[in-house]
């Protein structure tokens, strides 16, 4: 007769070791790489094409062309996201220190809970984009509110960022990037 206590206390400890492989796989899974830097399989091609209402005059129609000829800051935002919120001021901020003309994308939101935010919290948008249903994030590969675009002026998306733009961000990152783009102007 053979003794099945060996295999019998093996099955005991499968569980266990097909769990742990799972947080092992998961854990590096979630912390490998930097999460601000998903990548965009949109790098320096063309803003998507769209046509959609501005949030201050709904009768207005823009499209990809009202993005080109100039570069300009692309930004993705709701009143629904507290990030957006915190990286307001600095939006305003640079819209204040630069010509550069910021672009919002209202994303998902309430049309009137939207001008609410903007006249409680200020502007610093050129204009605003309607993007209630999520279409025009859907073609940019948006993960979720804030993020941010930076287009050369032939409208070509040549920056992403995923999350806030704070003072670090801008003098590290985005304001780098824009003055090339405007030395090649």
């Amino acid at each position: 007769m053979r003794n099945t206590a060996p295999l019998a206390r093996m099955r005991l400890f499968l569980p266990l070791a097909v769990f742990c492989l799972i947080v092992i796989v998961a854990f590096l899974g979630f912390y490998l790489g930097d999460p601000q830097k998903l990548p965009s399989a949109l790098l320096n091609k063309p803003f998507p094409e769209f046509s959609a209402r501005t949030l201050a005059a709904p009768d207005r129609v823009v499209n990809r062309q009202n993005l080109q000829g100039r570069v300009v800051l692309v930004n993705v935002w709701a009143t629904w996201c507290p990030t957006c919120l915190a990286e307001h001021g600095e939006l305003q901020r640079i819209s204040r220190a630069t010509q550069v003309p910021i672009i919002g994308i209202n994303y998902k939101d309430d049309s009137n809970a939207a001008k609410e935010w903007l006249r409680r919290h200020g502007n610093p948008y050129e204009f605003n984009i309607v993007d209630d249903t999520g279409q025009l994030g859907v073609e940019l590969g948006v993960y979720g509110a804030p993020e941010t675009f930076l287009l050369n002026a032939a409208g070509e998306i040549v920056y992403k960022r995923v999350g806030d733009i704070n003072p670090r961000i801008w003098r590290d990152e985005l304001e780098p990037a824009l003055r090339e783009l405007e030395a090649l102007l």
